[in-house]
C-alpha cells in the first residue's frame, strides 16, 4: 500500500466509519474488509457475509454506514484501491483466466460500461460542462496511456468552442501550463489505476491558485479528491497489466455531449468554421455534399 498514511487502504476504511460507530455485526465485516482486501474485492456479498458470520443483508448495511449506495458501489472502490497497491506483474497476474483474453477484455469493459451507466453522476458532468464554458480557458492533466482520454477531450472540446489545452508530456509544459493557472481557469486531471505524482500535485496547486479544479479517476484518493469540486469516478480495471481506458473514453465523451448543450450557438457557430476550415485544406478524403434545395435545416 501507498506510504501516505491518508491514502492507505485501511485508514480510508476507517475513516469513512460513522463518528458513532458500528453496530456490532457491521463492526465484523469492516474488520473482514481491512484483514483480506483481496477476497473482499473479487469475491461477492454473499461471501463477505459467510466469511464475517453476518447475512448479506447486514453487508449492504455496511456499505452504507460507509457512505455507499451498497456493496457494488464499495467494492468498485474497494477493488481500485487493491489494485492501485500492485505492481504491473501482479495486476497481470490477478486477471489471469480461463478462455480467450480477448473476449474477457470485452466481457470486462460491457460490464464496466453497464456500472458507469448505472452509477454515473450526471449533475457532476452538468457542473464541470458549465464550468468549462465559462472558463478563460482549462487544461486537462492526463499522463501515461491516460492522456488518451485526455486527448479525446481536449479535441472535442475545442471543436465545440472552447478554449481546451491537454498536456500529455513534459514535466517542464506541465509546470508552465501550472504556473499560468489561475481565477477563471479550469483543471481537469484524469489519472486511474496508481496516480501519477505530477498529475495530483499540478492539481493541488491549481487550487491553490484559485483555478476550479475536477477530477476523473477510479480511486478518490485525499491527496486527488480534496482538491477537486468533483470527482467523477470511473471503472478502469482491465484484464491485463493496464487499466481499461474505455469507461474513461466514454465519460469523455459524455462530458463534451453536455458542453456542446452549454451554448448550442457557439457549439454550431465553431464546428461550421472547422468544417470550412477542412474543406479548404483538404483533410478529408471524402467531402460531404452540399444540401440540395429546401433540404436546408430550419
Amino acid at each position: 500500500m501507498t506510504e501516505d498514511a491518508a491514502d492507505s487502504f485501511q485508514d480510508w476504511l476507517r475513516e469513512r466509519a460513522p463518528e458513532r460507530g458500528l453496530r456490532p455485526k457491521s463492526a465484523a465485516v469492516l474488520r473482514m474488509l481491512l484483514s483480506q482486501p483481496r477476497r473482499a474485492s473479487f469475491g461477492s456479498a454473499a461471501e463477505l457475509a459467510q466469511l464475517a458470520g453476518v447475512n448479506v443483508a447486514t453487508v449492504t448495511r455496511t456499505a452504507q454506514a460507509l457512505g455507499f449506495a451498497g456493496w457494488p458501489a464499495l467494492q468498485q472502490e474497494l477493488r481500485a484501491r487493491y489494485l492501485s497497491s500492485l505492481s504491473a506483474p501482479q495486476v497481470a497476474a490477478e486477471h489471469s483466466g480461463e478462455g480467450s483474453p480477448s473476449s474477457r477484455s470485452l466481457r470486462h469493459d460491457l460490464d464496466s460500461l453497464a456500472q458507469l451507466s448505472r452509477r454515473l453522476d450526471e449533475d457532476a458532468l452538468r457542473t464541470i460542462a458549465e464550468a468549462v464554458a465559462a472558463a478563460r480557458r482549462t487544461v486537462i492533466i492526463a499522463d501515461g496511456s491516460y492522456a488518451a482520454v485526455g486527448i479525446a477531450l481536449a479535441h472535442n472540446a475545442r471543436l465545440a468552442g472552447y478554449p481546451v489545452a491537454a498536456i500529455t508530456s513534459g514535466d517542464a509544459e506541465l509546470a508552465n501550463s501550472v504556473a499560468a493557472i489561475g481565477p477563471g481557469d479550469v483543471l481537469i486531471a484524469i489519472s486511474f489505476w496508481r496516480l501519477y505524482e505530477s498529475t495530483v500535485l499540478a492539481a493541488n496547486e491549481a487550487r491553490a491558485r484559485g483555478a476550479r479544479v475536477f477530477a476523473l479517476t477510479d480511486v478518490a484518493v485525499p491527496a486527488l479528491a480534496n482538491p477537486a469540486e468533483e470527482v467523477v469516478m470511473v471503472p478502469a480495471e482491465g484484464v491485463a497489466f493496464f487499466p481499461s481506458l474505455t469507461a474513461g473514453m466514454a465519460v469523455a465523451q459524455a462530458l463534451v455531449t453536455q458542453l456542446a448543450t452549454v451554448d448550442p450557438a457557439r457549439t454550431s457557430a465553431s464546428i461550421e468554421k472547422a468544417e470550412a476550415m477542412w474543406s479548404k485544406f483538404g483533410l478529408l478524403h471524402r467531402r460531404p455534399a452540399p444540401p440540395a434545395p429546401g433540404d436546408e435545416p430550419g
